[in-house]
This record gives C-alpha cells, sequence and structure tokens, in this order.
C-alpha cells in the first residue's frame, strides 16, 4: 500500500489570498474531475468562511494552514483556523431543521449553505479545537465507486 502523500499551504486571512489557494489546489487533478471539483468547492466553502467568520476580527496577516493528504483512493483536506470555536455538528442539526421547511436549499439564508454542501459532498468532515488554540476543519472524500455522495 502507498504511502499517503501530504501537501501544505499556509495564507494570510485575506479573501484575495483565495485565488493563491485555488490556483495550488490544482495540482490535484489526478482525482476524478467530478469529486476533485467538489473538493475545490468545499476547500471554496471552508477557506471563505475561515476569512470572513474565524478570523473577521483577526489581523490580515493571520494565518491559515490548509493541507491535503492524498491516499490512493481518497483525499482529506484540513485547514486549521484561530477563531473561536463552534458546534458543527450543532450547526449542522439546526440548518437541516431549517431545510426541512425549505423546499430547497436555495431557500435557506446564505448563512450555513456551505456547510450542508460540504457536509453532502464529503465522506466524513469534523471540526475540532486543538490544544495549541486552533481549529481544524476536517472532510474527507473517497474516489471509489461506492462513493455516493454528490452535489
Amino acid at each position: 500500500m502507498a504511502e499517503p502523500q501530504k501537501y501544505h499551504l499556509r495564507t494570510n486571512s485575506d479573501i484575495y489570498a483565495l485565488n493563491q489557494v485555488q490556483r495550488w489546489f490544482k495540482q490535484f487533478t489526478m482525482v476524478p474531475k467530478q469529486i476533485w471539483m467538489q473538493c475545490d468547492l468545499v476547500l471554496v466553502e471552508a477557506f471563505t468562511n475561515v476569512v470572513c467568520h474565524a478570523h473577521e476580527k483577526l489581523p490580515e496577516d493571520t494565518p491559515i494552514d490548509i493541507e491535503v493528504t492524498m491516499f490512493p483512493e481518497a483525499m482529506e483536506i484540513r485547514i486549521w483556523d484561530f477563531g473561536k470555536p463552534f458546534d458543527m455538528q450543532q450547526e449542522i442539526e439546526r440548518l437541516t431543521a431549517e431545510q426541512r421547511t425549505s423546499s430547497e436549499i436555495a431557500d435557506l439564508p446564505t448563512g450555513g449553505r456551505g456547510l450542508l454542501i460540504s457536509q453532502k459532498i464529503a465522506d466524513e468532515i469534523r471540526y475540532d479545537r486543538l490544544l495549541d488554540q486552533r481549529n481544524c476543519f476536517m472532510m474527507r472524500k473517497s474516489f471509489t465507486k461506492t462513493s455516493t455522495n454528490s452535489v
């Protein structure tokens, strides 16, 4: 079994760094195109949330670390931030309850759509507070034919 390959990028907490993040992410096009596009969407959503919400009151030079780990049949994306932690599972449950009363995800308020989309795309998502006072968002997406999550 091949060793997982890890790739790392550090950016400032600046929405204009999103272009740099997406250029960097283009190196992972060895995965199936639909999977790559889904993972790119989650990356954009998560990075934007860090800049606009988690780091909203922090200096622009506050670092955001991004790591992609490539496995033979899966990709993991991790994003570390210095914002205040939140209970992602509780927020997903709240948004899911709101979605039940709406006919489409587009009817939800703009805040939270990305989280629901990320949950639908990913095989697994987590958001953990670490001992170093950072938060880590993690998503895992399989490339296998049995992977059924799609948007």
